[in-house]
């Protein structure tokens, strides 16, 4: 039982920071969580199991209800469903349904942890989570990874990474990002962007600390005012700044931000064209982009992809995954372009 109330013990449903959100994933209606229990649970104890309802089940109901069914199936079947889907899937599959069981900061939360136990660390996940989630996300995620793992989230950041990677994650993590404003500071955008210029572009080196600062404690309208101005003190562009000044991780998270700050669901679409093209389909990337998106953006994520592509997610899924993990992300993705 002990799984079920530690992953079902919160919900959170308000992302705050007002972002209005796109899912493909919504409540369903007629909602029965007894009927859908049921169908678990014969789906289950099937041999061989029948995966087709469990998928049909769980990526068409929204958090919220799946927990309503987890309960609901724990008075059923007297055991937890989290464990009993556990023991019934496999493989990627497993790793999609189980995602589902989680709230999308608890999510969020989890796959951080992933990134940063053991041995080594997978920079790329860390990066794509914390440089790419709202203050509002990341106030969720700090709260739910204490609730989860009994350590604050600086701590496990701050002990696996180092310099001034470390610092910048640190500083998002803080999470001191002022809110968007109705009044445009057109003084502070030109005093950003050219502080932002002098710190890189202009000079010998580069002023790592300053970038940090504006990047991580304005907000995102401003500093969108800001990469435009930019451009009328530099030969470059920011991206272009960012690939000429810094390397390595630091690179990839400022590329990242900023990135996220002109255009997020671009970035996701980009993110899961190319997990998707790689040899192999980079699956890790394309679960947790689906799952974790599912019921924020993804709807703007696949007409990002479409534009941006020509071909649609839907498409593009259907050629690279196969079997149940295929079925699966397809009905996440909640139909064609």
């Amino acid at each position: 039982m002990a799984l079920v109330a530690e992953f079902l013990g919160q919900i959170t449903f308000n992302l705050g920071d007002n972002e209005p959100t796109y899912p493909t994933v919504v409540p369903a209606p007629d909602f029965d969580p007894d009927k859908d229990a049921a169908r678990i649970e014969t789906a289950i104890k099937t041999k061989g199991v029948d995966e087709q309802t469990i998928i049909q089940v769980l990526t068409k109901r929204t958090y919220a209800q799946r927990r309503e069914i987890a309960f609901a199936y724990e008075r059923r079947a007297k055991k937890d469903m989290i464990s009993a889907l556990k023991s019934a899937l496999s493989g990627s599959l497993e790793t999609v349904i189980l995602g589902l069981m989680k709230s999308t900061a608890q999510y969020d939360a989890s796959e951080i942890k992933a990134s940063i136990k053991g041995l080594g660390t997978d920079e790329e996940s860390l990066i794509e989570i914390v440089c790419s989630r709202s203050n509002a996300e990341l106030m969720e995620i700090k709260k739910v990874y204490r609730e989860l793992f009994k350590k604050e989230l600086e701590k496990d950041v701050a002990g696996d990474t180092s310099g001034d990677f470390a610092k910048l994650l640190l500083a998002l993590v803080e999470a001191k990002r002022a809110e968007p404003s109705s009044v445009v500071d057109y003084e502070k955008i030109d005093e950003d962007a050219r502080a932002l210029y002098e710190a890189g572009v202009k000079r010998k080196g580069t002023d790592v600390k300053t970038w940090i600062s504006i990047m991580t404690e304005r907000s995102v309208p401003h500093l969108q005012k800001v990469f435009d101005r930019y451009k009328s003190y530099s030969p470059y562009d920011m991206q272009e700044s960012i690939r000429k000044e810094v390397k390595g991780d630091l690179e990839k998270s400022f590329l990242t931000l900023v990135q996220c700050f002109e255009n997020k669901q671009l970035y996701f679409a980009n993110r899961l064209s190319e997990a998707m093209k790689s040899k192999g389909a980079k699956e890790k990337v394309v679960t947790r982009i689906m799952v974790s998106r599912c019921e924020v953006d993804l709807k703007k994520i696949r007409s990002e992809f479409k534009a941006q592509f020509g071909k649609s997610l839907y498409q593009t899924i259907f050629e690279h995954t196969k079997g149940d993990y295929q079925a699966a992300l397809l009905s996440l993705c909640g139909g064609d372009d």
